[in-house]
């Protein structure tokens, strides 16, 4: 841990693994260093050039790829996993069992409840009129709720909710609010099924749980 950067008010809780290059408490714009704390819950695993900023919290058994960033007055829950070169803004809250993988774009407003999953390159949006004079006063957040699930390379709207246990399908634009449990594919996105009907091609049993037997 020598090459490890660690400002002042940090507090990592026990069975830390924390590799090279890892910056802990960077102070965000306007605050000095240790002004604001930056707490990590225990057995956390922060991969090299992870950075995460003073006025973080973090639950128990978080993992971070290698290069991911989480920026302040973030609060995230028990057992999450950022995947490498992840970017999470300011003022976001994850739940807990949240995934996001590799490359994956989350900006401040965002709400992802307990058991989101967001696949690889997968952009969430949040201004509604980007370089407008009223661009800070307009952003909306975007919401995913519980075990809803986003396949790669999707792009949500600001202001979108994604429902409970809905699946996006990969590459979909999604411009409108998603019902629960809902199969959402294309650009603009468009409901094509229900994620309880969906059936695995190899067993032929329902591929989530909950779903019609």
């Amino acid at each position: 841990m020598d090459l490890v950067r660690v400002f002042p008010n940090v507090h990592l809780g026990p069975d830390a693994q924390v590799d090279d290059f890892v910056v802990l408490g960077r102070p965000p714009r306007g605050r000095g260093p240790g002004e604001l704390p930056l707490e990590i819950g225990a057995r956390c695993t922060l991969r090299s050039h992870t950075v995460i900023y003073a006025g973080a919290q973090i639950g128990a058994d978080f993992q971070s790829g290698h290069g991911a960033l989480v920026r302040e007055q973030t609060v995230i829950g028990d057992d999450c996993s950022i995947g490498s070169g992840c970017v999470v803004e300011f003022q976001v809250t994850m739940g807990n069992r949240v995934r996001l993988h590799t490359g994956v774009f989350v900006p401040e407003h965002s709400v992802l409840e307990d058991g989101a999953w967001l696949g690889p390159r997968v952009v969430l949006t949040n201004a509604k009129f980007p370089l407008s004079s009223r661009a800070k006063a307009t952003l909306r957040g975007v919401r995913i709720q519980k075990d809803a699930k986003v396949g790669a390379n999707v792009t949500v709207l600001p202001g979108v909710v994604v429902g409970e246990g809905a699946l996006v399908g990969a590459g979909a634009v999604v411009t409108r609010d998603v019902p629960a449990w809902a199969v959402v594919a294309g650009n603009p996105g468009k409901v094509v099924g229900d994620v309880r009907e969906l059936r695995d091609v190899d067993t032929g049993r329902p591929a989530y749980p909950g779903g019609t037997p």
